[in-house]
């Protein structure tokens, strides 16, 4: 049995949820995200099925507070892929964006010649005989660039690690609590996990005796 949870969420919402699916610290403990879906482009490619509810969030937040251009530039600079082993990863990524200089628009190499060409004194005479993919290229090569989601990034400095672990998230950003039950809600609860074994006396009666082994 499975539910849907949007990020950025709420405390009641996820023991909501939990409740639903019979987390609750007695029937269950554990969960797992079957799948993931979202409007920043690549980012569930990097996203496992044990991830922490509370970084989840803490990254939704920050992504929700940036401009569709910094967004955009996050999306070129995750598919990069040097910085997504974990969401701690992407999460200081989406913290350095300052570190990265996003093109739009520019998805060739000639494109990306031709861009930088523009501040070359070039004869206007001598501009169609230039070679502005090979010249892109160079610069590409000599930058580490990528060419990625509606443009083109390159990484200018070294990322900092500004987020180390769950610590580090802030209490409005801290989403994940298990359901709070009722007496009546507990005892139920205990009734169904115990009813899952059978009694210890059905469970000697069926196992065979040494003799018979």
């Amino acid at each position: 049995m499975g539910e849907t949870l949007k990020f950025p969420t709420s405390p009641q919402a996820v023991e909501a949820l939990l409740k639903n699916i019979g987390v609750d610290g007695i029937r269950y403990e554990e969960f797992f995200i079957t799948s993931f879906d979202g409007d920043v482009l690549g980012l569930y490619d990097y996203l496992g099925e044990y991830e922490n509810l509370d970084e989840l969030n803490h990254l939704a937040c920050l992504l929700s507070e940036l401009p569709q251009s910094e967004i955009e530039k996050f999306e070129a600079a995750l598919h990069m892929g040097a910085h997504t082993s974990s969401v701690a990863d992407i999460i200081n990524l989406a913290e350095n964006l300052d570190c990265f200089e996003f093109y739009p628009e520019i998805e060739s190499e000639e494109d990306l010649g031709r861009y930088f060409a523009e501040d070359l004194p070039i004869p206007a005479e001598l501009k169609d005989y230039v070679d502005y993919e090979s010249y892109g290229r160079d610069i590409s090569t000599n930058e580490n660039g990528h060419f990625s989601h509606g443009g083109y990034v390159v990484q200018t400095s070294d990322i900092e690690e500004i987020y180390h672990g769950t610590e580090d998230i802030s209490k409005e950003h801290k989403i994940f609590a298990l359901p709070q039950l009722s007496i009546r809600e507990q005892m139920a609860a205990y009734k169904e996990v115990i009813d899952r074994f059978p009694p210890a006396a059905n469970r000697a009666h069926s196992e065979p005796g040494r003799e018979g082994r």
